[in-house]
């Protein structure tokens, strides 16, 4: 895989973490605690389930059978078209900002590179390889949500943008699954 491939499927992946960090950063309660815990969760399990998913899909390619590069394809972009239905749905106003909520939102926007990595990521050669493939991926997404947090401080008067985040990264996600199975 090439480095720009991955560094646009990390960006298309982070997008969720940003869609939810700009959300999460127009609340007027949040502390500048938890949007560094939310920038660290949202990074580490970008990281941990683009590497697990990566390894299991290597598992299943070794060992069980082969996914070619078509059904890598549609899957990926299947999972761009959900992020642009979650764009669709109505979001809540309100986020709690309890302790349970840095993993439930980490694992929830992270969900995606799980699925990435089983396709994508599973013939990159060697443990180091995936390693760094996948915190690329995490620094990406750590990198984007602390941006996000820091506009969002400019950006409380327009509550519409965390929305266009899903659609933009669903719709990288289409045509990087698109590239895939036709080239």
């Amino acid at each position: 895989m090439s480095f720009y491939s991955l560094l646009i499927i990390s960006l298309a992946l982070a997008l969720d973490a940003f869609g939810v960090a700009i959300s999460l950063g127009l609340l007027e309660n949040i502390t500048f605690k938890n949007k560094v815990l939310f920038t660290i969760s949202f990074g580490f399990f970008q990281f941990l389930l683009a590497f697990v998913g990566a390894y299991f899909g290597y598992l299943f390619n070794t060992y069980i059978v082969s996914v070619p590069k078509v059904i890598g394809g549609v899957i990926i972009a299947t999972v761009g078209i959900l992020m642009i239905k979650e764009g669709m749905e109505k979001k809540e106003d309100k986020m709690l900002l309890k302790t349970k909520m840095y993993f439930i939102l980490g694992v929830s926007v992270s969900i995606d590179a799980a699925v990435i990595g089983f396709t994508a990521l599973n013939n990159i050669q060697g443990f180091t390889m995936l390693l760094m493939y996948t915190l690329f991926i995490g620094v990406t997404t750590l990198a984007v949500s602390a941006t996000a947090f820091i506009i969002s401080k400019s950006l409380k008067k327009i509550d519409m943008i965390s929305r266009y985040a899903d659609y933009i990264g669903g719709v990288t996600l289409i045509f990087f699954g698109l590239k895939m199975m036709f080239f």
